[in-house]
């Protein structure tokens, strides 16, 4: 018997607001407005769950890829996790076909029609097992409050950006060296045999 192997795949909802469109620089000691690691961050909508979303997914597959894409994701797509506080989501996927499903995501800009609400979706993690993108999850949810609480310590201001002394750029402050893909062994001797 063949065991049917998955892709994990980890997704913030990002909703960026009319008045935050443009990226801007801010005076970081201003205490009025929200921290800039939160403008994107909101909570999604009550209106938005699990079911719906898969059904997204499923819809964005199907408009770019056509009966092909649909058919090829549709046994194996399943929202297992879905939060709508943090607007963090876990989608399981065949893992020949998960490629389709990170480029329907990358192609979504709206909520449907009941929501009509701007977002773009950011696919943070692809993993072959669940535990590696719950653990990744809580590792950003972590980073996202510690950037929200402010900088601490050594802080030094250029230009109206606040960065940490020692801090590391971005991708590298979340571990992201590497990729945000976990190839394992098997897989890299499929992509070589195809």
């Amino acid at each position: 018997m063949v065991r049917i192997k998955h892709r994990y795949l980890l997704v913030n909802i990002l909703y960026p607001d009319e008045k935050t469109r443009n990226v801007h620089h801010r005076d970081p000691t201003s205490k009025e407005a929200a921290p800039y690691a939160l403008e994107f961050r909101q909570p999604s909508p009550d209106a938005l769950n699990a079911k719906l979303l898969a059904r997204m997914v499923r819809d964005s597959v199907a408009e770019l890829f056509g009966d092909y894409g649909s058919g090829m994701v549709s046994g194996s797509l399943i929202v297992k996790y879905f939060s709508p506080a943090t607007s963090t989501a876990i989608i399981r996927v065949a893992r020949a076909h998960y490629r389709l499903v990170w480029a329907a995501l990358t192609f979504m800009t709206d909520l449907p029609t009941p929501l009509n609400q701007p977002c773009v979706m950011q696919v943070v993690r692809v993993s072959g097992t669940i535990r590696k993108a719950e653990e990744e999850a809580i590792r950003r949810a972590r980073l996202a409050i510690r950037k929200a609480q402010g900088v601490s310590g050594n802080a030094v201001v250029i230009d109206g950006v606040v960065s940490a002394q020692g801090a590391l750029d971005e991708d590298e402050g979340m571990g992201m060296e590497g990729g945000i893909e976990d190839l394992d062994d098997d897989e890299m001797e499929d992509d070589e045999d195809e």
